[in-house]
This record gives C-alpha cells, sequence and structure tokens, in this order.
C-alpha cells in the first residue's frame, strides 16, 4: 500500500498481514464482540432467574456469529461508535440490535452486564495478544530457531578461528557458535512461556460493586475466576483496580525484548562472518546489490533484521515501562499504547522472516576459515603452554608470550622451531608438533 504511514502496512504489509487477525482495529472489536458473547453464555450457566430459560439453540447461533464476524460487521461497530464516541459501548448496540434481530429482545440487557469497559479490553487484548503467540510468534520463532539447529548440526566439524576482542583467539567449531544461538533463543523463549498472562474481571473498580448489588448471593469472583481460567484460558488478576495491573505483560515484553537482543547478537555476527568472506551469499537472477557497484552481494537481510528488531525493542521497552503505571484507579494513557502492542510485534515477525530468508541465501567458504586458522598459528600457544604446564616445564606462559605476542605473523614453522629449541624429550615435543590450528577445537558436550 503506498499510502501507508507504517512500513508495516506499506512495504512489508506481506510479511506482517497475518497479525491483523489479532491486532488490527477489526481485530481488537472482533475479541471485544467475543468476550462480550462468551460474557453473556457464562452468566446463562449461573444461578439467575432473568437467564434460565435462555433458549439453548440460540447460544450456537451467538457462537457462530463471532466466528463469522466479519469487516462488515465492524464498520456497522465503528457507525454506531460515531455516535456513542465510545468504542466498548458500541460492541454492546452493535450486540442488542442482533438480540433484537434473532427474537432475544428480553435477554439484552444482560449484555454487558454490570462491566466497566476494561472488563472487555482486559481479556480481549490479552486473549488476542495469547493467540497471536502461540499461533503465529512461536511458532514462527521454534521455526527459525530448528533451523538455526540444523545448521549448526551440519556445522559440527568445521574448525574456525575464534576472535575475542575482535583479535585472534583459540579456534573453535562453527557449529557450536551457532548452537550457542540455538541454546539462547530456547532460554528465552521458556522464560516468555512461563509468563501468565492475566486478565481483569471485575467490575468498575475490581470489587464486582454492580453484581453483588444485583445479586448479593452470587459468588461473582467464584464466576469471574471459572469465566476467565476456563472459558477464555487466561489467568485471572485479582485484586486489582478498574485495569489489570500489567506487570506480568511487562514481563512478557522484556521477554521478547530479551529474544530479539539476541537475535541482534546473532545478525552481527553473522554479519561480521559474511564480510569476512567465511560466507558467501546466493544470488538471485535481476537482484541488485548497489545501484553503483556492480559486484555488491550485501549482507541486507541480516541489515534489514537488526533494524526491525531495534525498534520492536524501543517500542516493548515504552510498553513494559509505561503500562504498569496508573493513577490511582485508572487513568486513560493504557489505552492508546495497549493499541500499538501489535506494532512491536509485527517488527519482530518481519525481522525473523528476514533471518530466515537471509540463512538460506549463506554458502559456506571452508577454504575461507582454513586459510585464516592457516595464517594465525599464534593461537596455538595456549595448546603448548598447557601441555608444558602439565610437564611442570619452567615459566611455560612467558615463554610462549614472547614468541607470540604482538607479532603480525606466527607461522608454522616459527612454533616448531620453538619446539625443536625447548629441552625435553622427543615424544613431548612430537606431542606438541602434532597440535595446529585446525585441530585445536576442544570438544562439543
Amino acid at each position: 500500500m503506498l499510502t501507508a504511514i507504517s512500513p508495516i502496512d506499506g512495504r512489508y504489509r506481506d510479511k506482517a498481514e497475518i497479525l491483523a487477525d489479532y491486532f488490527s482495529e477489526y481485530a481488537l472489536i472482533k475479541y471485544r464482540v467475543l468476550i462480550e458473547v462468551q460474557y453473556f453464555l457464562a452468566l446463562c450457566d449461573w444461578p439467575l432467574p432473568q437467564l434460565k430459560d435462555f433458549p439453548e439453540p440460540k447460544k450456537d447461533e451467538l457462537i457462530r456469529l463471532c466466528n463469522a464476524f466479519s469487516l462488515e460487521d465492524a464498520e456497522k461497530v465503528k457507525n454506531i461508535e460515531k455516535v456513542t464516541n465510545h468504542d466498548v459501548k458500541a460492541v454492546e448496540y452493535f450486540l442488542k440490535e442482533i438480540f433484537d434481530q434473532l427474537g432475544l429482545s428480553p435477554y439484552k440487557e444482560f449484555l454487558h452486564f454490570g462491566l466497566t469497559s476494561q472488563d472487555i479490553n482486559n481479556t480481549a487484548i490479552p486473549l488476542s495478544l495469547k493467540h497471536a503467540l502461540d499461533w503465529v510468534m512461536i511458532p514462527e520463532l521454534d521455526n527459525l530457531t530448528s533451523h538455526l539447529h540444523t545448521l549448526a548440526l551440519g556445522w559440527m566439524d568445521i574448525p574456525m578461528l575464534a576472535r575475542t576482542h575482535g583479535q585472534p583467539a583459540s579456534p573453535t567449531i562453527l557449529g557450536k557458535e551457532f548452537e550457542v544461538f540455538v541454546a539462547r533463543l530456547k532460554e528465552q523463549l521458556q522464560q516468555l512461556q512461563s509468563v501468565s498472562i492475566k486478565a481483569k474481571f471485575g467490575g468498575a473498580t475490581g470489587n464486582f460493586n454492580a453484581h453483588y448489588v444485583a445479586y448479593p448471593d452470587v459468588d461473582w469472583h467464584a464466576f469471574a475466576r471459572q469465566f476467565v481460567e476456563d472459558t477464555l484460558g487466561l489467568s485471572r488478576a485479582y485484586p486489582t483496580t478498574q485495569i489489570e495491573h500489567y506487570d506480568n505483560l511487562a514481563a512478557l515484553f522484556q521477554a521478547m525484548k530479551r529474544i530479539n537482543t539476541v537475535l541482534i547478537d546473532f545478525c552481527r555476527d553473522v554479519w561480521t562472518y559474511i564480510s569476512m568472506d567465511y560466507f558467501r551469499q546466493k544470488t538471485v537472477k535481476g537482484e541488485i546489490g548497489s545501484s553503483a557497484m556492480p559486484h555488491k552481494v550485501n549482507p541486507i537481510d541480516f541489515e534489514n533484521a537488526e533494524g526491525n528488531l531495534g525498534l520492536a525493542n524501543a517500542i516493548f521497552t515504552h510498553l513494559a515501562d509505561k503500562l504498569p503505571v496508573s493513577r490511582l484507579q485508572r487513568d486513560l494513557t493504557d489505552s492508546t499504547v495497549l493499541r500499538s502492542i501489535g506494532t512491536p510485534i509485527a517488527h519482530t515477525l518481519i525481522a525473523f522472516k528476514s533471518i530466515e530468508k537471509g540463512l538460506g541465501k549463506l554458502l559456506l567458504n571452508e577454504g575461507k576459515l582454513r586459510a585464516d586458522l592457516e595464517n594465525n598459528w599464534m593461537v596455538v600457544a595456549e595448546a603448548i603452554q598447557s601441555i608444558l604446564r602439565r610437564e611442570a616445564y619452567e615459566q611455560p606462559y612467558e615463554a610462549l608470550k614472547d614468541l607470540t605476542r604482538g607479532k603480525e605473523q606466527v607461522r608454522k614453522e616459527d612454533i616448531h622451531r620453538f619446539i625443536d629449541d625447548l629441552e625435553v624429550r622427543p615424544e613431548l615435543k612430537e606431542e606438541l608438533k602434532r597440535v595446529s590450528p585446525e585441530n585445536y577445537i576442544g570438544r562439543v558436550g
């Protein structure tokens, strides 16, 4: 869409469009309708004399209404809102019209009975978020993590020069370095999934005032627990003010931010490996890497992902910092902020897809990895001094430091000449000479 203000709904629409089912204005209205209907049906199952004869077949019709809720239906709600200037009340009036059409007028005043808007918003929004995570984001992250794991397994026998502080260091294994990110992502995903998604349900200030004044003998807190936890599959927050505290929502956004931070780290590492020529990238016929330099094949997918992850994290930070703070029993600052939770999630999804695309382009340049190892024999100094320590050789670290530290290049011949000059038994010299940058890689547990 060339007129879209946000790139989520413009340039990247095809990558994030699936999230419209959870975070668009249409989705919010649909989830509100679902909550209102499910609440009404839950009331029908409790000992309220006015609802005891509600016709069973009509319950199925109401469920079908929720499942078939359309853009046209959402437009009707928006037209009502133009009059009410209240989005949740517009949903209530829309449903009352439906009740009139279905011949259910005697029951319609039990729509939104005793509720405040936040009983709807603080259940609809967490439910839509839960569905987006369970059905889109977590499966997408699982796919990405599995892809990384597959690559890691395929490269578990590829030695690679490590770099600490950007300088040559003890060699490592390419596959293990990728598996580090697999382990990190799995750990952070586990923490994300451990955060319960809370929902507030308790009337205007959280005490069920209206419910108890009308039906003082009904256990409304038991009703709320059953409705929120059994019907909706969320976790009821209690006690609350008019709104949910959002502490767990903040924890969830912080968990998502940590996942994104791990992926930023990954993108920068892969970008660096590409710049070092450890990886080349598949070319696509017709694609252009630079408007001026025909040879360029840029790591654009990892750069795109890094940028989107950074944007997402900036917004996640604001959400986590702002949402738990509300004046007294409620102010309105949470309302506009909650409408934006789809934005960082969309940027995150775009990043996931970009990383997947980038991984699919990687071509291992094993020759370059081996050449770097061969040109950096100084990294076996640690191995040699460790063996000499075992043999109680005097000041082995210092001897290797004089040989290697700060030298522009140390070759195999330099290392072997040093070994030949050592006053140690011949079989120890042979053991030392068997160490090379390619085999000094430790073991993967």
